[in-house]
């Protein structure tokens, strides 16, 4: 095992944080990173789960200011942004920078306006307190590089009082109890797959 793939496998149990950014700068983490965004831009994959109906999962997206976090490629940014509408904004986020550039891209390409793409962070974000009435929290969680609670207080941290986090996990039968078990959050509804939950 080399130093790069020895470093891939256990990272997060080293650091104990989300170190993506670190993760994805080895030559191991830049070949999985490019063979994940292939997949997740795949006609397959747009055909299983179309994006624009798992966003309309989301409880009262039209005219919101929400947060995207950990956007990838962008695959639910420009529709999300669609939905949200002029009125609304979305800062899309990700700590990868080649993912912040290809979904600047993608943004800039569909002409939208009511978008910021920024590098960051989700367990330290350096966002305003109660700035979000929506966070998007798409195929994040469940991963074991992410340390729920961290995260979860960030995003708590963010969202307005009675703000709306909706989780759409990449496991089929994930529970929401992850998330319930934190104090923060209580679950509201359920539609497309995607959970919504209530701040606390």
């Amino acid at each position: 095992m080399t130093d790069d793939t020895r470093r891939f496998a256990s990272f997060h149990i080293q650091d104990k944080t989300m170190n993506t950014e670190s993760l994805v700068s080895t030559p191991v983490g830049k070949v999985f990173a490019r063979v994940l965004a292939t997949a997740m831009e795949s006609r397959l994959r747009y055909r299983l789960f179309a994006p624009t109906k798992i966003l309309e999962g989301v409880d009262n997206l039209p005219g919101r200011k929400v947060l995207e976090v950990g956007c990838g490629t962008g695959y639910f940014t420009v529709p999300a942004a669609r939905l949200i509408g002029e009125r609304g904004s979305l800062v899309a986020m990700d700590i990868v920078p080649e993912s912040v550039e290809m979904v600047s891209r993608k943004v800039e390409a569909a002409g939208l306006q009511n978008v910021r793409v920024i590098k960051g962070d989700g367990l330290r974000t350096n966002l305003d307190t109660a700035s979000f009435q929506t966070i998007i929290l798409f195929g994040v969680i469940p991963a074991p590089m992410v340390p729920m609670k961290p995260l979860l207080t960030e995003l708590h941290r963010v969202l307005r009082p009675e703000g709306n986090l909706a989780v759409w996990p990449p496991i089929p039968g994930w529970l929401p109890q992850s998330v319930l078990n934190t104090g923060l959050f209580t679950e509201s509804s359920k539609r497309n797959g995607v959970y919504n939950f209530k701040r606390m």
